[in-house]
């Protein structure tokens, strides 16, 4: 069976992690400097990196032969760690395992001292979905941890979070990815693989994943199985297997909203449909492109540094928002977010886009309407 991309090129050093850099330099300072503490809360959007990090961190406090504080990968304890055998580091996804059985099965556990490793990790995933009285157990843990431990908790909703427990740990904060950074990775895994892709559909599909490196991978990794043919992976064919919407799409599709060009938009609209485009993906990616629009209109000086576009793009996005009012803009996004809102239930599901698309346009008619009364 084929190991999907994700898995065969996670990172297997604190170097090959992308895009956290602060959350890297400082455990790899703990690691070298003999500093680690006995519990971590790594908190960030989905695919950002958080358990990586902390396989990666399992490995380097228990690595006979680290360097500068990076895991060798080479001694026993790391290649065990790598092969999934590891008894001492221990994964629990909170999701699945949430109850006050699976923490006093766990302070149990915590009791003796490792089998092979020097340290006994674990990884809690998903820390925010323990019950109240699982957390309350973890949090008695945290408190009076023996010393062969290290725990290390992952969330994507720090907020939900006890606050004792979080008080109790190291707290580091990842970020989504940039476009440019994941856009890099699938490059560099693409020739590794000895596929041939359009930098744009690089682009595409780090815009896709919305930060995440996991799904833009997982994205290139569908790309791969479904062109079979030698020539180079080109957008045509992307956009048609995975109903992705192109920028350049939403840019003339704006355009003639401004411009009041109804037939021309809901001609634009119908043909990409034709291609293959999923309206839900289409409303999705064209409230994104008005949000940011939004934003460059308020404040010109911000198109300059959104992430999700390439410098070309953000020219032109900002160019585009000077062009409208930040009213305009709004109302047409709210007929949009209508639209979105009502897909769901809508026998025809483009309907509700092509009454939007009539309702962005009649701007006079609906101004001249004030005036008369």
């Amino acid at each position: 069976m084929q190991v999907a991309l994700y898995r065969k090129y996670r990172p297997r050093t604190f170097s090959e992690l992308v895009g956290q850099e602060h959350v890297v330099q400082t455990l790899k300072n703990a690691v070298q400097g003999n500093q680690v503490s006995h519990a971590y809360l790594f908190s960030g959007p989905r695919g950002c990196g958080k358990t990586t990090m902390a396989r990666v961190l399992a490995k380097a406090v228990n690595c006979k032969s680290s360097k500068n504080g990076e895991p060798c990968n080479a001694c026993a304890s790391c290649e065990e760690i790598a092969r999934g055998g590891a008894i001492d580091l221990i994964e629990i996804d909170a999701a699945s395992n949430r109850g006050i059985q699976e923490i006093r099965d766990l302070k149990e556990a915590i009791k003796f001292a490792p089998s092979f490793l020097p340290y006994k990790v674990f990884v809690i995933d998903e820390a925010h979905q323990l019950t109240k009285d699982a957390a309350n157990a973890l949090l008695k843990i945290l408190e009076e941890p023996p010393s062969h431990a290290l725990f290390i908790l992952a969330t994507t909703e720090l907020h939900k979070m006890i606050p004792t427990i979080a008080s109790r740990c190291q707290r580091f904060d990842f970020r989504k990815l940039r476009v440019q950074e994941i856009a890099a990775q699938l490059e560099n895994i693409a020739k590794q693989e000895e596929v041939k892709v359009e930098k744009h559909v690089l682009e595409l599909l780090s815009k896709q994943s919305e930060g995440s490196l996991r799904d833009a991978i997982g994205l290139l990794d569908k790309i791969l199985t479904f062109h079979t043919n030698p020539g180079i992976i080109g957008a045509d064919e992307v956009q048609q297997l995975l109903g992705i919407v192109d920028t350049e799409v939403l840019f003339e599709f704006v355009n003639s909203l401004k411009e009041k060009k109804a037939a021309e938009a809901v001609a634009m609209l119908h043909e990409n449909l034709e291609k293959g485009m999923d309206p839900h993906e289409f409303t999705k990616g064209l409230l994104q492109y008005l949000r940011h629009l939004l934003v460059a209109s308020i404040n010109p000086e911000l198109a300059s540094s959104l992430e999700e576009f390439t410098e070309e793009q953000r020219e032109r996005l900002g160019k585009q928002a000077g062009e409208w009012k930040a009213s305009e803009i709004a109302r047409v996004t709210d007929a949009f977010l209508e639209a979105a809102s009502q897909m769901r239930y809508a026998p025809i599901v483009q309907l509700p886009l092509e009454l939007a698309i009539v309702d962005s346009c009649m701007e006079s008619a609906r101004q001249a309407a004030p005036e008369q009364e």
